[in-house]
């Protein structure tokens, strides 16, 4: 088979091919299981060397590599048709990469998935310890006992002699044990993290930042990448899901919520940052916009604020004390209180 251009439509377990043979230039679809390694690896052997492979970004493809990745967004923007099948999305994509207008998108390095993805797995561990240690706190409640820390001795044996029975006795036993366990896998996950962050110096720059921590600032450089792809900070707010959705028509101004179309670790690590900083500009900006606005609303906006300072100490490859000063200055364009 002479392929020139290979389009796929990819889903997790299968995936539409729409593809041109040089031969005749005849649009050719074909339809695979993952399951079908032979079958799958078949097709894309007798593939000529040259040929060009172009799909949607998405998180399933790990193991399906060398190979375009296109902005899923700008690929149905580019639709031809409303009507949407696994058929018509691989010939678009395949339309796409003939007409050299493929909208490529650059995966992220293999040490940055690893990060991002121990970075997940920690967070859904500390939810997972947050739920248990609620539900032991819920038992204290029915109890008539008062808050306690999970971390103290006494606060168990507590609990344990305010058990009326051994099917509750065994209830708590099992989520001390579970607690446990997830305390000690989330320790081995952030000794892991420090490991990747101790030879990081855009990790160390942006860690100089009032408020951003170990983890903040690693899901902050791995998820961004290479912030020079950008060329001002509302893309920056747009990439991480921070921009407001613009519904505007003829003399109608309707501007709606966030898109949250980023990185959801990243926003809530950015929202829980705002609490630690002791940025002035930042915290009269937050108390300024709850008055009006309330709390919620004022808590993303100095997310986004904070945000745009790390992507400025990234750009200019400045630490924290030097990014203050320029914008005392007015070097960087006020920074903090602009975007």
């Amino acid at each position: 088979m002479n392929t020139l251009y290979i389009g796929v439509d990819f889903h997790p377990y299968s995936q539409v091919v729409a593809y041109v043979s040089k031969h005749d230039g005849e649009i050719k679809y074909r339809s695979f299981r993952h399951s079908d390694k032979r079958s799958l690896r078949k097709f894309y052997e007798e593939a000529e060397k040259g040929s060009v492979i172009g799909i949607e970004a998405t998180g399933s493809t790990q193991w399906f590599e060398k190979m375009k990745t296109g902005n899923p967004r700008l690929i149905r923007r580019m639709a031809p048709s409303y009507h949407k099948s696994d058929y018509r999305d691989a010939e678009n994509i395949l339309d796409l990469l003939v007409n050299d207008a493929f909208p490529e998108v650059e995966p992220r390095s293999e040490e940055s998935q690893l990060v991002l993805s121990l970075l997940r797995q920690r967070h859904s561990m500390v939810q997972q310890r947050t739920a248990n240690t609620n539900a032991l706190q819920s038992f204290a409640r029915r109890k008539g006992l008062k808050r306690f820390r999970m971390k103290l001795k006494a606060a168990r044996e507590m609990l344990l002699e305010a058990a009326e029975n051994q099917t509750e006795e065994f209830m708590l036993r099992s989520r001390f044990k579970v607690c446990d366990l997830l305390t000690d896998e989330i320790t081995g996950a952030e000794t892991r993290l420090k490991k990747y962050a101790s030879d990081d110096e855009r990790v160390s720059l942006v860690g100089t930042h009032s408020g951003i921590g170990l983890l903040t600032s690693l899901c902050l450089v791995h998820t961004l990448g290479d912030v020079n792809r950008f060329q001002k900070a509302a893309q920056i707010a747009s990439f991480i899901g921070f921009d407001p959705i613009n519904k505007s028509s003829g003399e109608k101004k309707r501007i709606g919520k966030m898109s949250k179309r980023g990185s959801r670790l990243l926003r809530f690590l950015l929202v829980q940052s705002v609490h630690s900083t002791k940025d002035e500009r930042i915290r009269e900006f937050y108390v300024r916009v709850s008055r009006r606005r309330g709390m919620p609303i004022a808590k993303v906006a100095a997310a986004r604020k904070l945000l745009i300072n790390c992507y400025i100490m990234l750009r200019d490859e400045i630490d924290y004390e030097e990014f203050c000063r320029r914008g005392e200055v007015g070097l960087c364009g006020q920074p903090t209180t602009g975007a």
